[in-house]
């Protein structure tokens, strides 16, 4: 079973994913494949709400064994921070990264 489900992740990937490089925090830039999700946050503070744009990508763990935070995504040329821990799928084939602009 966890080979038809690395199969479609990894054809999921392919089809949606896009080119990306990822640099450990002292290491080597990899070429990997991204996919992007941009889900907007609206956050209460007091009486009034802030509408607040976030980003969070997706990337195999067969790509990227141990990401942490402050290492560094390049995509479509923006720069990007790993920042708080990565968050792995229950079938511990994708890390989800949540990120801030560099």
């Amino acid at each position: 079973m966890a080979n038809l489900f690395s199969r479609a992740v990894d054809a999921c990937f392919e089809h949606l994913g896009v080119a990306a490089v990822y640099t450990p925090d002292g290491g080597a830039a990899v070429d990997i494949r991204v996919i992007a999700r941009r889900p907007d946050q609206v956050l209460d503070f007091g009486d009034t709400r802030i509408h607040a744009e976030t980003a969070v990508f997706d990337v195999r763990v067969s790509e990227v064994v141990a990401p942490r935070p402050g290492d560094r995504l390049t995509v479509d040329g923006s720069e990007y921070v790993v920042q708080g821990e990565p968050v792995r799928d229950p079938e511990r084939l994708v890390w989800t990264l949540d990120v801030r602009p560099m």
